[in-house]
């Protein structure tokens, strides 16, 4: 299975006049959700399923690919892990899913799913992880079969 994370652009900053659900992409975040989406629509394979989190800035990031999408609420700022993964029906999906969501929780899942030391991996916003599973030697891996941000399309 294909699991794919995308963390949305950059939004604006919040604070006490803008609802944390309604923060928007910046025009800098208008810009990473293009170049991301441009280089995810090249390498997402058909059928793949696209899930975003509701915030504002996670539909308009899902938006710059022009692909369908559903919202799924257990995806907000505040999901688990375990949210994530039961949602994206790792490591069983018979697709491959895209999920636009947000830090920490992005960052959590890598390293739950990597053999990293430290419980959470910096994700920088509009950054993809593209991460597989397979079977080797009757044991189930993880790999990474990409890591992009916009800054490097």
């Amino acid at each position: 299975m294909d699991l794919i994370l995308w963390r949305h652009a950059d939004a604006e900053d919040g604070d006490e006049r803008i609802d944390d659900m309604d923060r928007v992409l910046t025009p800098r975040g208008v810009k990473q959700a293009a170049r991301v989406a441009g280089w995810l629509d090249r390498q997402l394979p058909e059928g793949t399923r696209i899930l975003s989190s509701p915030a504002r800035r996670c539909e308009q990031t899902a938006l710059a690919l022009g692909r369908k999408y559903k919202i799924r609420p257990e995806l907000g700022p505040d999901m688990s892990s375990d949210q994530l993964l039961e949602v994206a029906q790792w490591p069983n999906a018979k697709t491959a899913v895209l999920i636009v969501g947000h830090q920490p929780t992005l960052g959590e899942t890598i390293a739950r799913l990597l053999p990293f030391e430290h419980l959470a991996c910096p994700v920088r916003k509009g950054m993809v992880w593209w991460l597989r599973t397979r079977e080797r030697d009757g044991h189930q891996q993880t790999v990474v079969a990409a890591v992009q941000s916009p800054e490097m399309l």
